[in-house]
């Protein structure tokens, strides 16, 4: 392959199925990055993702959004790098597919490129290539958010204090279903992250009832209750490899009485995934770590896993 081989192409709605499948195969890409779950706030951002063609073959994609002349890996999603095939674009190839794209966004006028890569866990097969050409081309790191996850293929367990609980919770009476109420869930999440950190969900209630509708399998509601009703709950954003806590919510009384690690230590023992990533524990709008936080995700045997992104001018 050679930087004369690619052409980029903005995305259109016709391509969509192609979009579709291309991502089901690739190696390294989640359900966020198909077109159903990228679109559900379009109305929020001017899309302009890419289509990378080898010799007149669509082969990558790049999910991404335009703002004030520069290009963002999608704003509205958590990652989002480079989409690459399961058997092609090895780290040359990738580097002439950087120097296509940093052409046509020089020719669109573009001023700055911005780009969130896969965090590696997400993965089907490695697919750092996009780290090697972001450091060729002059890209520099402009954030990076500390993720905790739990390695399920050599798990160190939950820490002395967090075992003593389990068998006080279990012996409460607690019941964990899923698929419980949304609804309810989501009344006690917006209560959970108004009271204890002034915040509200990314999603509106119609939204993830809409999204969770599209992606039954990967978008899982879990729900641990006792007699006086629900108290704690996870969504699940299960993928190919991790599953990811995308939202936590929990009463006073479950705070209180250490519900949580007793409804974590079911979650870990029944995803399907090697990883469970507890998600970020930065303060929101910050690059300052949430030291409790971290933590208290320390304690239930996760380590650190970075979100990165990368910025260079034109």
């Amino acid at each position: 392959m050679a930087a004369i081989d690619w052409t980029i192409e903005p995305y259109r709605a016709e391509f969509k199925t192609e979009w579709d499948r291309l991502t089901e195969q690739s190696r390294n890409a989640t359900f966020l990055l198909r077109r159903d779950y990228m679109d559900y706030h379009a109305d929020r951002f001017t899309d302009c993702s890419l289509i990378a063609l080898h010799r007149g073959k669509p082969l990558c994609l790049l999910p991404a959004n335009i703002a004030d002349g520069e290009l963002y890996s999608h704003q509205g999603l958590t990652y989002g790098g480079w989409i690459l095939p399961p058997h092609a674009v090895d780290a040359v190839d990738m580097e002439y597919l950087f120097d296509a794209w940093l052409g046509w966004c020089a020719q669109q006028g573009i001023r700055a490129i911005h780009y969130k890569p896969l965090p590696w866990i997400y993965s089907r097969q490695p697919s750092q290539e996009d780290l090697n050409a972001l450091w060729r081309k002059g890209f520099v790191k402009e954030r990076l958010l500390m993720s905790s996850a739990v390695n399920l293929r050599c798990n160190p367990g939950f820490d002395y204090l967090r075992r003593r609980y389990l068998k006080r919770v279990a012996d409460a009476g607690v019941s964990i279903e899923e698929g419980g109420d949304m609804e309810q869930y989501w009344q006690l999440l917006e209560q959970c992250l108004r009271q204890r950190h002034n915040a509200a969900p990314v999603h509106t209630l119609e939204e993830m009832q809409r999204l969770q509708a599209l992606f039954p399998a990967n978008i899982r509601l879990f729900t641990l209750s006792d007699a006086e009703g629900l108290q704690a709950g996870v969504l699940i954003y299960r993928t190919a490899t991790a599953d990811h806590c995308q939202y936590i919510a929990s009463t006073e009384k479950a705070r209180a009485n250490r519900y949580l690690p007793y409804l974590f230590r079911f979650l870990i023992e029944e995803c399907p995934g090697e990883y469970f990533d507890f998600g970020t524990s930065n303060e929101p709008g910050s690059q300052l770590l949430n030291a409790g936080l971290l933590a208290n995700k320390f304690g239930y045997g996760a380590t650190g896993v970075a979100y990165e992104q990368y910025s260079l001018k034109l």
